[in-house]
């Protein structure tokens, strides 16, 4: 079930100075429900810090259907863990910033690939970007985007310079005709994971 809501109010209210920011937002929790920030050992984190969605109330579901060994980590401590990252600003509304399976630790900083893929979709010529996380061994991760359009590495990377920080930038462009998508129309990163793999394995000398 949904947990937090943005009002019909706060959607017309035009004259509120952060209207498009709230907008931007996955609005405030529900009355009924508790909705907590959390960090790598389900610890609350500060306003404004990106961490774990964790939620509890009557409307949270109880368990996976005879599912006991996945019902006891989605709801370790009585807490839902849902998967995504996001943090709450100091007016309580919650921005979503992406899918902790998808974060990319990059010499120790967090990456959201979210982040790095709307910068790349500013660019008139893309369609479709995916970035994901490669395996390195100085970095740890570096970040690699799959690109869907007709443009050249240059203007990605100025254009990314000029939006986010040098760091999370990608390091590799990877040009492809599609993206490997589900049959709900979602990218299936961990295919891309795999392709990239298997790229790397063949690269190799």
């Amino acid at each position: 079930m949904t947990i937090t809501t943005l009002s019909r109010a706060e959607i017309a209210d035009r004259e509120h100075p952060r209207w498009r920011e709230r907008l931007a937002s996955a609005g405030r929790p529900f009355a009924c429900l508790e909705v907590m920030i959390a960090d790598a050992n389900d610890g609350a984190v500060p306003i404004g810090q990106a961490g774990e969605i964790l939620c509890r109330g009557d409307s949270v579901m109880t368990g996976y259907w005879r599912n006991p060994d996945a019902t006891a980590a989605a709801l370790r401590g009585g807490w839902l863990h849902t998967g995504d990252i996001g943090a709450f600003d100091s007016d309580g509304y919650l921005f979503l910033k992406d899918r902790s399976k998808d974060l990319i630790i990059s010499g120790g900083s967090n990456i959201y690939p979210r982040e790095v893929e709307e910068v790349i979709l500013m660019h008139p010529a893309v369609r479709e970007v995916a970035v994901i996380g490669r395996p390195d061994r100085e970095w740890g991760e570096v970040v690699v985007a799959f690109v869907v359009g007709e443009v050249d590495r240059e203007a990605l990377d100025a254009l990314c310079l000029e939006h986010i920080a040098r760091f999370k930038r990608p390091k590799d462009y990877v040009f492809v005709d599609v993206l490997p998508k589900n049959n709900y129309g979602k990218i299936l990163k961990t295919e891309l994971r795999k392709l990239d793999a298997q790229s790397g394995q063949r690269n190799q000398p």
